[in-house]
């Protein structure tokens, strides 16, 4: 009952766009993760993309993920990105879950503009495709509901047809192998450049595909989630 209860918190469907391609991917590591993506379609075919990752699993991460399914849904339109980061920081931390966090990466595409802010996440690879170069974005953050205020960054990119988003949670750079080998970010990073002129569905069954074969039978140590946008 809780797996669907946080299954029943992911999208139903993707967004269709005629500017963009999305493509997304979570395969939890227990009955209960705490991996979280979200959409939210704005006019002139803008998009608001929730990208999270809950501590731990099971039924807390799960509550968490519940948490902030409701503040995006209610909340994402009305206030600005730094000031609604520190709204959910605030309402995590009032409502005293312990040491239950969420790392949280949020992003806004509209027209050619691409806004992110991140709370705690993973870098945020940009295939560029006017230089054929990958960049790792990295925004340092506190997780939500460790500060009721921090200043978080928000970085503006110019983004062009062919460009590609990837976010993923840290499921698959720190899965190990059974030689206790992480996977690692340059890992991702060159896996994700071999098949930057794929479309998105088929980058995540790649990265997929290279994830299990890296654990070769070892069972899988934590989420894995990605989300794909390429801007067409």
């Amino acid at each position: 009952e809780a797996r669907q209860l946080q299954l029943s918190m992911l999208p139903k469907k993707l967004p269709v766009l005629p500017n963009l391609e999305i493509a997304a991917f979570m395969r939890t590591a227990t009955e209960v993760g705490g991996d979280y993506y979200d959409f939210r379609i704005i006019e002139n075919n803008g998009l608001y993309v929730a990208f999270g990752d809950a501590t731990g699993h099971g039924l807390q991460a799960g509550t968490m993920v519940t948490l902030m399914k409701g503040f995006f849904t209610s909340d994402s339109s009305k206030l600005g990105m730094s000031e609604f980061m520190n709204h959910c920081s605030r309402m995590i931390k009032e409502i005293e879950l312990g040491r239950i966090l969420m790392s949280f990466s949020y992003l806004k595409i509209e027209d050619n503009k691409l806004k992110i802010t991140s709370a705690g996440m993973p870098p945020i690879f940009f295939y560029n495709n006017i230089s054929n170069e990958i960049e790792e974005i990295v925004i340092q953050g506190m997780p939500l509901g460790a500060m009721k205020n921090f200043p978080y960054k928000v970085i503006e990119k110019e983004i062009n047809s062919g460009d590609i988003i990837l976010l993923l949670t840290d499921g698959l750079p720190e899965q190990m192998n059974v030689k206790e080998e992480m996977f690692d970010y340059s890992r991702v990073k060159s896996n994700f450049y071999s098949v930057s002129s794929n479309p998105p569905e088929e980058i995540i069954n790649h990265l997929v595909a290279a994830g299990d074969d890296w654990m070769n039978g070892r069972l899988q140590d934590d989420d894995i989630s990605f989300v794909v946008i390429r801007v067409k």
